[in-house]
This record gives C-alpha cells, structure tokens and sequence, in this order.
C-alpha cells in the first residue's frame, strides 16, 4: 500500500512539473543579462581635438563579431586625413573598451547597418521568432546622452502602441517629399511604442523584458521623418524596425562570411 502510494505522489509531481509553465526572469535580471550585448557607436582619431564622437547604439548579434545599428547612425564623411575610423565602445563607464569597426553592409531601406568588430567577440543577442501583437511590454537599452558622462547603459520599459505602416498617404501630392514617395513604393510595418527613446538610442535592441529576446531596433530618424514631417511640433511617439527585417539582411551576411 505504501508503496503505490510513493508510486502516485511520484507521478503527481512529475506531472505538475511537467505542464508548469516555466519561471521567467524578470526585468532587472534580463537587463543585466541584454547590457554586455549592448554598445556605443562612434568614430575615433588620435590627432583631432576630439578624440571620439559618440553617434547611436548598436547590440551584438550572430557570433558575437557582428554589431547592429541603424544605417543613418553611420558617418557618410570621415576626416580621412587625420585617421578617423569607426569604432564600437564597448564595457561601461568613464573608460570603455574602444575596437574598431568596419562596414560590412548598409541598407537604406530599412535603416539598419551591420558593423564587423575586431578583437574578442561579444555576447550576442537571441532574436525572437514569434509573432508580436499590439499591448505586449517591452524593454529597450541604449544611450541616449551619449557617452557624455561616460558609457553607462539606459533601460526604458512599454508597450508596443501600435503596429503601423511606415509611409501614410498625405492629402494632397503637393505634400509629398521624395522620402515619402520612396517609402510608399515599398511600405512595410513598424512598432509603435509608448517609451520616449532620444537620438542616442537610435539603434539600441527592443526586446521582451521576460527573455531578453530581441523584437525590433529603436529608429528615431527615418520613420519620423516619413510619419510626422506633417506635424508643427512632433510628439515624443519612438518607433522600432522589426526584427524580421534585420534576419534577413543577416543571412546574407551569413552566407557571404
């Protein structure tokens, strides 16, 4: 008798272990976990005046050697003459960790740029698979003051307000810029959030504040100026390319490296 009843309360615990959902981390540790995948991104010189200059954020992907920023974060000009180049802050504080960088590919069309680190690889990011849906939270690091009082790591926490076309038809042609024709050409969507991101986040991972996974990047450029070129003062709305987008531009980078 004892012993079928050491067998029931077996099967009963294996059971509910079994179909119990399993128990996620939440924010603060997920943080900590998305912050070494999570870098500055700028340009250095030892002969200018200024050193450094600090242009968006980037996170590390695939394994670890690849960063991904938006493509209007990247300099078109570089002071070739006194030895500017492109390079990743990595680490946090006063005195991070600078590696160079070089281009491994731009595409304009969903703003993303795709940057190749030297040195030892970085922890990469995991990038979501499923499908978002409107009202979910989400979470996004990176540096919106810039490295001005040195490179420490900023989390904002929301919701995805909307999933919403990058180009909306104007009223008239007259109020049409060439931006806006390009993007009507070939719309596609983009998330909506209700955290305020600032022009240091461009590029910094939206992900899901339980797995840290990625689901976007934070764009504060070329979707604001498709959405509200009509608007006198525009709001503090922050959208975000999705993640569907960058895979594909990483399976050419893939196969090509």
């Amino acid at each position: 008798m004892i012993s079928m009843w050491n067998k029931f309360r077996f099967w009963s615990v294996l059971w509910l272990f079994l179909i119990a959902k399993p128990v996620s981390a939440g924010l603060p540790e997920t943080i900590q976990s998305i912050q070494p995948s999570v870098v500055g991104i700028g340009t250095y010189s030892r002969t200018l005046a200024q050193h450094t200059r600090f242009l968006g954020t980037g996170f590390a992907v695939l394994n670890g050697k690849f960063i991904v920023t938006n493509a209007h974060v990247i300099p078109t000009l570089l002071h070739s003459n006194q030895k500017e180049k492109i390079v990743i802050f990595a680490g946090r504080g006063k005195n991070p960790n600078i590696r160079d960088a070089e281009i491994v590919t731009i595409d304009l069309t969903y703003d993303i740029a795709i940057l190749k680190i030297s040195g030892k690889a970085l922890k990469p990011v995991t990038l979501s698979n499923r499908k978002v849906r409107e009202g979910e939270s989400i979470a996004f690091t990176g540096f919106p003051i810039g490295a001005i009082l040195g490179l420490y790591p900023v989390t904002h926490h929301g919701i995805i307000s909307c999933i919403t076309p990058i180009a909306v038809p104007v009223r008239t042609t007259k109020e049409l810029t060439v931006k806006q024709l390009i993007r009507l050409k070939n719309p596609y969507l983009v998330y909506q959030l209700d955290a305020t991101a600032y022009p240091g986040n461009s590029g910094s991972p939206v992900y899901e504040p339980e797995t840290g996974k990625v689901i976007a990047i934070i764009n504060k450029v070329l979707v604001k100026s498709t959405k509200e070129a009509l608007l006198s003062d525009p709001s503090a709305i922050t959208y975000a390319i999705p993640v569907i987008y960058l895979k594909h531009i990483l399976k050419k980078v893939s196969l090509s490296h």
